[in-house]
């Protein structure tokens, strides 16, 4: 059976099994659920729940900045290319990116500038336009550094969404940056909110899903 790293114990009322970056299992369980019970589920799912250790421990291998290397960037890969020279810069032309070969050694970070700059970009102008066809109304939009929690919507109405988004395709952004803002209309996940949802996505099923079955390679580096 495959070995349980943590339990977390909440109010709900249904036992998850959630297999995080580097093939960590992690067990959302309901207070009162006894360890048999939990054990049981783990041994029902231990085929699912290995295959997934397997596929989450090969996105969590080092990443690589080589002639040819694939980066991704809204849903995308595109080949890195590497130029002769000591440059420090990174650029991106829309079908590949760009480092001086010179700069390979600081690599992860300059792509996380880049994509840090990308994000604010992305995320404002789509939180934008989604506030204003709906008359949504936020006072700021902020990043965080958060690996697994996409985004948050505070009582004071500040919008916050990890960088790491700006990896996943523009329809899955889309759908995060609605479920933020229609909690300034429904603070909890009530239907009442899923209908505000589906009411600017009718697919946001299917978006979501994408989220919880690919959230994983979004990790950076």
């Amino acid at each position: 059976m495959p070995e349980i790293a943590e339990i977390i114990r909440s109010k709900r009322k249904t036992i998850a099994l959630v297999v995080q970056p580097g093939g960590r299992l992690v067990v959302r369980a309901p207070q009162r659920a006894s360890l048999k019970q939990i054990h049981a589920i783990v041994e029902r799912h231990a085929a699912w729940v290995e295959a997934r250790m397997k596929e989450m421990e090969s996105l969590s291998a080092p990443r690589t900045f080589a002639e040819g290397s694939s980066l991704p960037y809204l849903g995308q890969d595109y080949p890195l290319r590497l130029a002769p020279g000591p440059g420090s810069g990174l650029r991106f032309d829309g079908a590949s990116f760009t480092l001086a070969d010179g700069a390979t050694s600081q690599a992860a970070a300059l792509f996380e500038q880049w994509y840090r700059r990308q994000a604010r970009k992305v995320f404002t102008e789509r939180a934008c336009y989604f506030a204003a066809k709906y008359g949504f109304v936020y006072e700021k939009l902020r990043l965080s550094s958060a690996r697994t929690r996409w985004g948050s919507c505070s009582s004071k109405g500040t919008l916050s969404f990890t960088w790491r988004l700006v990896l996943a395709p523009p329809d899955v952004v889309d759908y995060v940056v609605v479920h933020e803002l229609a909690h300034l209309r429904v603070k909890n996940h009530s239907p009442d909110f899923w209908r505000v949802v589906e009411s600017i996505l009718p697919d946001y099923k299917s978006r979501r899903k994408w989220l919880k079955t690919n959230g994983a390679s979004l990790n950076w580096p």
